[in-house]
């Protein structure tokens, strides 16, 4: 009996409440009553129903990268990023010189973070067998979905992948930027010009060393301050211009590594000869980077062989020890045969890969190479890569030009630059300003490089055995390298190096090249 007379009260006041609406639908004067809810063209009411959009919540990330600079930048470029990206970012700096050894811990106990950079592209080439077992996500088939990702250049994404799938975003950067970098005022009062092949080099390295050029009355200056590093220190970039492959080479047919060519034991033959004479820091095999930098900085040395794009801070150091200096940039040096040539990278610097260990699915994927793709906006990479206008860089004609305090402008900004996706040309930040005339005409020289620019043709090959033994023993024909310019082993000591090294793996290491640079 309850539950009947509850339902015939409930449909009392259901009929009531419907005739009460009917009548308030037909008072026209009701409709212009500011708290009636306006219709929509279907008569329904929208204020109730329709709220103001929820703003999306930032999407948390975290990411790892190596740190060139001396302490932890503070949250300045971050907190900027964040607010153009609606994001949450939490930056885990680790200094570049222990960053492999941090590398591959947090990858061996599964702590890699959602966004890991490499350290370079000799980490990457360390890290193929695991992109292989599938710890990292694959990300080509996304890529469309992102118009911004979309503009990285195919050439240099070719060579960042695996067995022909990509896994990784790349830092851009241009293609050959080895040269020299010389004390013009020692050459202007030496009466000589830039050198114009490897023997006018010498010859200026030579009257450097022995001329008396910054005039003290004493013999205190060396011709090249080099480092311990065959690569960007002097020895690769000399031995482009003697003709040498760019790490691998075509030799009738097949591809043979560039230490068991002519040319490279020809440039060996050179660097000793400049040792041999003391026209150099002869321990150069165990100097640091920092310590070539302040050899030529203190007015010590007048030849500085790597990137020219080093000038400007090295001007910058120099000019405080010697106000008098002026220094200029060179990199058409002809070779024995007459013939010119610079080695270039494969057009990035290294990359970020997207472990699956801290990636639960594709959906957390995607989210994270969308904000990838903002950082792909001018916008976004100025504020990486420069900094925050009026604070760090000024636009002049177009182009950014560093803040005069470099001191504020490295400690806030250098950590986030190392890390931008892409080149002016596909991310729209801006080109540099420059006033050094050095530096301008080392951006002038880099474009002329790429003229004469010798590719790796390995750079997107695969080789297994390259992966798992090759760092181990390119460490075999550095160390023998040293040996013979030091003058402690000959050409008979150097060859038994070069079959050590081909019986440890390099013998499979050119057969597997082989085979993929035929396919």
């Amino acid at each position: 009996m309850k539950k009947k007379s509850f339902s015939i009260l409930m449909g009392v006041v259901l009929t009531f409440s419907l005739l009460l609406a009917a009548c308030s639908g037909g008072n026209k004067a009701g409709s212009n009553n500011p708290s009636t809810a306006p219709s929509n063209d279907s008569g329904e009411k929208t204020a109730e129903t329709a709220k103001p959009a929820e703003p999306e919540k930032p999407t948390e990330i975290t990411i790892m990268l190596p740190l060139n600079i001396a302490e932890t930048p503070p949250d300045t470029i971050k907190n900027e990023l964040e607010k153009l990206t609606n994001t949450k970012l939490t930056y885990q700096f680790f200094p570049a010189d222990t960053y492999e050894e941090k590398l591959n811990a947090s990858f061996a106990t599964g702590s890699l973070p959602q966004v890991t950079y490499l350290k370079n592209q000799a980490t990457f080439v360390q890290m193929k067998e695991a992109i292989r077992e599938g710890q990292f996500w694959e990300i080509g088939p996304y890529l469309s979905e992102f118009p911004n990702l979309g503009k990285l250049k195919e050439e240099i994404l070719n060579n960042t992948k695996v067995d022909g799938k990509l896994y990784s975003v790349y830092i851009g950067r241009p293609l050959a930027r080895q040269g020299i970098i010389y004390r013009k005022d020692w050459a202007d009062k030496m009466g000589i010009a830039a050198p114009a092949n490897v023997d006018e080099l010498f010859a200026m390295m030579e009257k450097y060393t022995t001329g008396d050029p910054d005039g003290n009355g004493k013999s205190d200056t060396i011709g090249l301050a080099d480092r311990n590093d065959l690569i960007y220190g002097a020895f690769k970039t000399v031995s482009a211009w003697f003709g040498t492959p760019n790490g691998w080479g075509e030799r009738e047919g097949l591809l043979v590594p560039d230490f068991t060519t002519p040319e490279y034991t020809a440039t060996m033959d050179y660097i000793k000869k400049i040792r041999d004479a003391k026209l150099m820091n002869v321990d150069f095999a165990a100097t640091s980077k920092t310590d070539q930098v302040n050899m030529f900085t203190s007015g010590k040395a007048g030849v500085y062989i790597g990137s020219m794009q080093d000038v400007d801070s090295l001007v910058k150091d120099l000019v405080k020890n010697v106000p008098t200096a002026v220094v200029d940039t060179h990199s058409m040096v002809a070779g024995p045969q007459g013939q010119l040539a610079s080695w270039s990278i494969p057009g990035y610097n290294n990359v970020a890969l997207f472990p699956k260990s801290a990636i639960k699915d594709e959906a957390e994927l995607k989210k994270i190479l969308a904000f990838f793709d903002k950082l792909m906006t001018p916008e976004v990479s100025n504020v990486m890569y420069w900094g925050i206008e009026g604070t760090h860089y000024t636009v002049v004609d177009g182009k950014a030009k560093a803040s005069s305090d470099k001191e504020l402008t490295e400690r806030e900004v250098k950590g986030y630059k190392d890390s931008v996706i892409g080149e002016p040309e596909t991310n729209g930040m801006y080109e540099g300003y420059h006033e050094l005339p050095a530096r301008i005409h080392a951006e002038q020289l880099i474009i002329e490089n790429e003229k004469i620019a010798v590719a790796d043709p390995t750079a997107a090959l695969d080789s297994p055995t390259y992966t798992e033994k090759g760092t181990g023993l390119q460490d075999l024909i550095k160390d023998a390298t040293y040996k013979y310019i030091y003058g402690s082993i000959d050409k008979v000591g150097f060859d038994k190096a070069v079959e050590d090294w081909k019986k440890r793996g390099g013998a499979q290491i050119i057969e597997e090249y082989n085979a993929a640079y035929k396919k």
